[in-house]
Formats: structure tokens, sequence, C-alpha cells
């Protein structure tokens, strides 16, 4: 049995209830940030959804009002003739069919990868090495796309990728432990809205299981879904 570290076991102790509003949540969140250094703050949704139908499943972006807190390296593919000198100044890579062979070689320095539609065929072959990482571009994602321009100012501006796993659960992050409770809490608002909007379409019921967050190292904190739906 894994023992509980004595720092877990007291942040464990200030949650007395079941369910929490947001502003106690946030609060919590606050209160249970005790590592050393500054934590991300995590959404952890369970939906009511079986991804292994097409209708019902969960694959989007969104942009956080404040950003995550997270400095993310952006790759972009994109035919020879198309590549501006503006671009390379914006983003940690860009490339064509050279990018795709770095990439079948197993050099992945990116955390999200951009890709202009004429460049998706090409890259088709390198599903098995991107898509279990989840950078595989999508339309749905937002990073397939012809605005490359306008799709790096998005990711740049805090635009964020997330999907259902295999057993309904969208996991991400929605900020750091060092950002207002003010700033969090329209995070997490806009997390809430782009999932209700973005709802798949074979949902039939409850939409919502669970809605927890919680910080890098801290525990799960469940929000009241009554809450969220009011504001």
């Amino acid at each position: 049995m894994k023992k509980i570290s004595k720092r877990l076991k007291q942040a464990k102790e200030l949650l007395i209830k079941k369910v929490y509003s947001i502003d106690e949540s946030l609060e919590l969140i606050k209160q249970t940030a005790t590592a050393k250094f500054i934590e991300s703050v995590e959404a952890h949704v369970c939906l009511n959804i079986d991804p292994k139908y097409a209708n019902q499943q969960l694959r989007t972006s969104l942009i956080l009002p404040k950003g995550n807190g997270k400095t993310s390296r952006l790759a972009v593919l994109i035919s020879e003739d198309k590549i501006k000198e503006e671009y390379k100044n914006q983003v940690e890579i860009i490339g064509s069919m050279d990018l795709i062979e770095k990439i079948t070689q197993g050099e992945i320095n990116f955390d999200i990868l951009i890709s202009s539609p004429e460049m998706m065929p090409k890259l088709a072959k390198l599903g098995r090495i991107l898509g279990p990482k989840g950078l595989m571009p999508s339309p749905k994602s937002g990073t397939v796309t012809d605005n490359i321009e306008l799709t790096i100012e998005e990711f740049k501006k805090g635009k964020i990728e997330y999907k259902a796993d295999k057993m309904g659960i969208v996991h991400l992050i929605f900020g750091k432990t060092n950002f207002s409770i003010s700033d969090l809490k329209e995070n997490l608002l806009s997390v809430y809205k782009s999932l209700e909007q973005n709802k798949p379409s074979g949902v039939k019921g409850k939409y919502f299981n669970n809605f927890y967050i919680c910080n890098s190292m801290g525990p799960s904190i469940e929000i009241n879904l009554s809450d969220l739906k009011d504001l």
C-alpha cells in the first residue's frame, strides 16, 4: 500500500466536506499548495460519454482568458514555399519534409504541432508516433489550419487542446497556484462553458458526472455541479 506523505495528509485534513462551491474550492487550492514549487491547477471532469462511439467523442480547444501559466513549445509543419520569416520568430520549430524526417527519427522537441492542410497526408504515416503522445494535429483541436499566423497567436495567448480519454474523463491544466482566485475562476468557468458547448451529439440524459480540481501535489476537490450551472 502506498504511503501518504505527511504534507498530503495535512492537506487532506483541510477537506471537511464532500463537495464545495467554486469559491471554496479555489480557496482550498491555495491552502493545499504547499510544495516547494509553483504547482499547476488541474481540472478532471468525469463525463457521461462512451468515446468508443463516434458521436460521443470529445476533442476540441479553447482559449483560457488568463492563460494556463505554461509556456508551450510550438512547431509548425508547412510546405517549404509558404514558410515566412515572421513564423520563424514566433515559434520554436518550423519545417516541411525536414520536420517530418526529424519526427520519424524520434526528434519531438515540441508540445503542440500546427499543420497546414496540404501537409496532413504526408504526416499520416506518423500517427503511431504522434497519436499516443496527443500531438497529432486535428481540425477539431484547431491545429490543422490555413491561417497559421492566427493559430500561432491564439496558442501564444493561452489556447489549449483537450479531449476525453477512453473512460470519458477530461484532464487539463487551467492555471497555476500563483494565479489570483479571480483569474483561476475566470479560467475555470471558460473550461465549463467549453465542455457544455461541445457536448457530443450522442449524449443522452445527464452529461456531467463529477467535476474535480486539484493542484499538482494536492488532494482532489469536488465542485458542486449546480454551482457551475448557475454561473
